[in-house]
C-alpha cells in the first residue's frame, strides 16, 4: 500500500510539474528584447515570405557572388556567427537565414515544417532579394533543405556546399526523436528538454568533437535555447521532428549535377560519415573533405579552415 501511495504521489507531482510548465510558458520570444544579445544584430534583416516574417543576416556587398547559409535542426544564424563575416571578407555576399520555426523567424502553427516547405521558403527569400543564382551552404538539416532546392529549383543553384548534411530519415531513429513522435508524450517532454540547460550542454558534448568542447559556453547554450524557449518554439521543434521526410533526397541524388563541396567532421556522432561518402559517390561533380578534430558543426569548430575551403571552392570555375 505504501509503495502504491508513493507511486501515486510521485505521478501526481510529475503531472502538476508538467501542467505548471505548459501553462506558464511564454507565447514567443521578442526580437526587440533579444536583439542586444544576438551576434551581428546590426546585420539582421526581416522579409515577408508567403505571409511569414523571416529573419536573416546579410554580410558583404550585394554585387559580389552570393552564398546562402542554411542552419540545422534546433540551430539558427548563430552557427554562422564566425564564418559569415569571414566569408564576406573573402569577397562574398553572404545571407544567413533562420528557417521558419527557428531563430527569430516566425513560428506559425499553420506551417507544416517539412523539408520541402522550408526549401520553398528559402527559395522564396532568394527570389525576394533579387538573387538570380547562389551557392547554397547547408549544415545538417540545412543540407537537406539545400539539396531539396537543388532538386526542385536547380536554376537558383550555382554550387552546393554540404556540411555534415542530412540526406535521409536515419536521424529519426534517435531515441528522443522516436519518443516525441508519440502524441501527448512529445507535447509533455519537449518543453522540458528544450528549456533544460543541462540537457543542451550534454547534447553539445555529443555534437562537438572532444577537442572543441571549450566552445560549450554559457553564451552558446543561451544562444541556442533563447529563440526556442517558448510555446511557439516548442511547437516548431516538435512539428519539425514529426514532419521529417528526407528519403527522397538520397533517392534522387543522381538528378543533381552542380559542383558540390562536401565537408564532414571526422568525429561527427550525429550524421555518420558514411552519408558523406554516399553523397560523394552519387554526386558526379563533387569533392569530399574530412576534417580532423571536428564533429557535427565545422563552421564553428574549424572556422578558419571551413572558410578557406568554401571560399576557394566558390572562387574556382572548375573545383576538381
Amino acid at each position: 500500500m505504501r509503495k502504491r501511495n508513493l507511486a501515486i504521489a510521485i505521478g501526481g507531482a510529475i503531472g502538476v510539474a508538467a501542467a505548471v510548465k505548459l501553462l506558464t510558458r511564454v507565447a514567443g520570444v521578442s526580437w526587440d528584447d533579444a536583439a542586444s544579445l544576438i551576434p551581428h544584430s546590426e546585420r539582421s534583416r526581416f522579409a515577408e515570405i508567403d505571409g511569414a516574417r523571416v529573419h536573416y543576416q546579410e554580410f558583404g556587398e550585394p554585387g559580389d557572388p552570393t552564398l546562402v547559409l542554411v542552419h540545422g535542426y534546433t540551430a539558427s544564424t548563430y552557427v554562422w556567427k564566425t564564418a559569415a563575416p569571414m566569408l564576406a571578407d573573402e569577397g562574398y555576399h553572404v545571407i544567413a537565414v533562420d528557417l521558419l520555426g527557428f531563430g527569430f523567424s516566425d513560428k506559425p502553427r499553420t506551417f507544416d515544417y517539412s523539408i520541402r516547405s522550408q526549401a520553398a521558403m528559402v527559395s522564396g527569400l532568394i527570389e525576394h532579394l533579387g538573387i538570380i543564382r547562389a551557392t547554397l551552404v547547408g549544415n545538417s538539416y540545412g543540407g537537406a533543405v539545400s539539396l531539396t532546392i537543388a532538386l526542385e529549383r536547380p536554376e537558383q543553384v550555382e554550387k552546393l556546399v554540404l556540411v555534415d548534411a542530412v540526406i535521409n530519415d536515419e536521424p529519426k531513429n534517435h531515441p528522443i526523436l522516436r519518443l516525441v513522435r508519440y502524441r501527448g508524450v512529445g507535447e509533455l517532454l519537449t518543453p522540458f528538454l528544450a528549456d533544460s540547460k543541462f540537457f543542451l550542454k550534454k547534447r553539445m558534448h555529443g555534437t562537438l568533437a572532444v577537442a572543441n568542447h571549450h566552445l560549450i559556453t554559457k553564451d552558446r547554450i543561451d544562444a541556442i535555447r533563447r529563440p526556442l524557449c517558448s510555446r511557439e518554439g516548442h511547437h516548431s521543434l516538435l512539428a519539425t521532428s514529426r514532419a521529417w521526410s528526407a528519403n527522397h533526397i538520397e533517392e534522387n541524388l543522381d538528378q543533381i549535377n552542380v559542383p558540390t563541396l562536401i565537408i564532414w567532421g571526422e568525429q561527427d556522432k550525429v550524421i555518420p560519415i558514411k552519408h558523406g561518402e554516399t553523397l560523394h559517390e552519387k554526386l558526379p561533380d563533387s569533392r569530399f573533405i574530412v576534417l580532423k578534430d571536428c564533429g557535427h558543426v565545422p563552421p564553428e569548430e574549424r572556422s578558419d579552415l571551413f572558410v578557406e575551403l568554401v571560399a576557394n571552392f566558390c572562387r574556382k570555375g572548375d573545383h576538381r
